[in-house]
C-alpha cells in the first residue's frame, strides 16, 4: 500500500509545473543545529539561560534589547555565528537538484531563520522566511520598510562594542 502511495506522489511531482518546498526545524537539526522549539536543544546550547529559567520563545523577544542588551547581543550573536558556521546537509543538495529538473520553477516557504537555503544555493528571491532571518536587522521602534543585512556590518558592530567573543557566561 505504501509503495503505491509513494509512486502516486512521485507521479504528481513529475507532472507538476512547479515545486513548493516547505521546511521547518528538521532541516536545520539535520545539519547539526539545535532544535530551539524543544527546550532541551536550547538549554544544551545556552546553559547560562537555563539557569535564569528563560525559555527560547521568551529569549527571542526583542524586549531584551531594552531590558538586558548585553544578554540580547550575546544570544543573537552566538546564534548568528552558529548559523554561519553550519554547513547545509545533503538534503539541501537533493532538493536543489530536484528543482533544477523543474527548470528552477520552485518556491521555498520556511519557518527557519538560519539562512541555510541561501547557503545551499537556492535563489534568495524564491525563499520566503516566515519568521524573518537572523541575517537581517529588523526594526522594533519607529519602523520603516528598510531591512539592514548583518554580514560584515554585524561583525563590525559587535567588534566595536567589544562583545564579539562574549560568551553567555560572561554576561552575568
Amino acid at each position: 500500500m505504501i509503495n503505491k502511495q509513494i509512486e502516486q506522489a512521485k507521479q504528481f511531482i513529475e507532472e507538476a509545473d512547479a515545486i513548493l518546498i516547505t521546511a521547518g526545524a528538521g532541516m536545520g537539526v539535520d545539519s547539526g543545529l539545535p532544535d530551539f522549539r524543544g527546550n532541551e536543544g536550547f538549554w544544551k546550547e545556552y546553559p547560562a539561560i537555563k539557569n535564569l529559567g528563560i525559555g527560547f520563545e521568551s529569549m527571542a523577544n526583542p524586549k531584551w534589547f531594552d531590558t538586558n542588551p548585553k544578554l540580547a547581543w550575546a544570544f543573537y550573536g552566538h546564534r548568528f555565528n552558529l548559523y554561519n558556521e553550519t554547513v547545509p546537509h545533503s538534503g539541501f543538495k537533493m532538493l536543489s537538484d530536484f528543482v533544477k529538473e523543474k527548470d528552477d520553477e520552485y518556491f521555498v516557504f520556511t519557518s527557519n531563520v538560519d539562512g541555510q537555503f541561501q547557503k545551499a544555493g537556492f535563489d534568495e528571491k524564491r525563499i520566503y522566511e516566515v519568521h524573518g532571518s537572523i541575517h537581517h536587522f529588523q526594526c522594533c521602534k519607529n519602523c520603516t520598510d528598510a531591512i539592514l543585512f548583518f554580514k560584515v556590518s554585524f561583525f563590525f558592530l559587535l567588534t566595536t562594542i567589544k562583545i564579539l567573543r562574549l560568551s553567555l557566561n560572561e554576561v552575568f
